[in-house]
């Protein structure tokens, strides 16, 4: 309980640095539920902000999720407030929330996400080649697996959605999970256990059982290490991951800034585009996150993304 309280008062933090930044006439619009994807039955929903004046024409996914939960009560407007300004059209994405879906679920709403905006790229007026991703925590998380594993589409779907990409053109992310098992250090884990023994249910992977027809869970340490591997971004950085920014904090303890390090280091070998900026002091969030780093965030997008 006491990592999932850090969690939600992190969330918490930010719905109170939202409301502050809010205030007055909202120079945006907001179209609440968009469907964009459906599975066992159930609506997967995004929140369309669009700049009412001088939209500059490019996409910003914001990825709404803590510890791998996911709610449209954490749509925090004042979190895209310095995106929603500079004329970014923001999407915030609601994926399959833990603790009934798993993080290679979740990753499957978010190629889902990215292949419907694509889609509808001309209907929000966005450039299909020039999106970015954002996001905090397991939103971090999300948002370098979209950089680094973004998929090409399948061109044999059914669903005209699914034949195209779900890459991005730019990550810029906060204080991200990146290697679950070399977590602080090499060969330690955090896989549902050690530091994030908090978070077990994201990493309940299941597979569908042919026999029994039910989903049973995954209890071969081999398959279990391999899921572990391929839901790690650092498992995924090749030459073609776009520019990439992470802000960390050096006093983080539920996700060690060595997790930022190493991965930035990675990108550098790769030679990819790449920066860390280190919060000296700060832990998994601080009050000026949104007033103050999401202007670093958003220059990181002008920078690569604008014409």
């Amino acid at each position: 309980m006491k990592r999932f309280g850090s969690v939600f008062a992190f969330w918490g933090m930010l719905l109170v640095s939202a409301i502050s930044l809010a205030q007055g006439p909202a120079d945006f619009t907001r179209q609440e539920d968009v469907i964009y994807g459906r599975k066992y039955g159930v609506a997967l929903t995004m929140d369309v902000f669009t700049p009412k004046q001088s939209a500059n024409g490019i996409g910003l996914v914001f990825v709404v999720s803590g510890g791998w939960f996911s709610s449209h009560d954490n749509i925090s407007p004042g979190f895209v407030a310095e995106p929603l300004k500079r004329g970014y059209t923001v999407f915030a994405v609601c994926h399959g929330s833990q603790p009934k879906f798993t993080i290679p679920e979740v990753l499957q709403d978010m190629h889902r996400a990215l292949r419907y905006i694509r889609f509808h790229a001309k209907d929000y007026k966005v450039d299909p080649d020039r999106i970015g991703i954002t996001g905090a925590s397991a939103g971090g998380h999300l948002s370098l697996m979209q950089g680094t594993a973004g998929k090409v589409g399948d061109s044999n779907a059914k669903d005209p959605v699914d034949r195209l990409s779900s890459r991005v053109q730019a990550v810029a992310c906060f204080f991200p999970p990146t290697d679950f098992l070399n977590y602080g250090k090499p060969g330690e884990r955090a896989s549902g256990d050690g530091v994030l023994k908090g978070f077990r249910p994201p990493f309940d992977f299941q597979a569908m059982s042919k026999v029994t027809g039910r989903f049973e869970r995954i209890t071969d340490d081999e398959k279990f290490d391999d899921i572990v591997k391929q839901i790690s971004p650092i498992n995924h950085i090749s030459a073609d991951t776009p520019p990439t920014l992470i802000i960390h904090g050096d006093a983080d303890t539920l996700v060690p800034i060595q997790q930022a390090q190493t991965f930035i280091e990675k990108l550098k070998a790769a030679g990819v585009p790449c920066e860390l900026v280190v919060k000296p002091g700060k832990s998994h969030g601080w009050p000026t996150l949104v007033s103050e780093d999401m202007k670093t965030i958003t220059d990181w997008f002008d920078k690569y993304l604008k014409k």
